[in-house]
């Protein structure tokens, strides 16, 4: 992986206790809307995690794929990818 790993484990990380943190959060019956707000913090954190990975792969895997020639498959996957994102 091309991306960050650092940064990308930092996210993961931040999403972990984030979710661990909601499930605290249900146990002791708080307050739905307060949990429906962690819910969307986290899912912005595996967001930002998931468009840094992408991007790495574009910059890295995709250009590589063009300049030799092979790139067919890798815009197979991103088409795919998009396919999953746009639903």
């Amino acid at each position: 992986m091309r991306a960050d790993e650092a940064q990308i484990s930092r996210l993961l990380k931040t999403a972990r206790g984030q979710i661990d943190g909601i499930l605290r959060m249900i146990q002791e019956d708080r307050y739905c809307i307060d949990i429906s707000n962690q819910i969307m913090a986290a899912e912005s954190i595996l967001a930002r995690a998931n468009k840094e990975v992408l991007r790495a792969h574009m910059q890295g895997c995709v250009q590589d794929a063009i300049a030799n020639g092979t790139s067919e498959e890798k815009v197979a996957e991103i088409v795919n990818l998009l396919d999953k994102l746009m639903k």
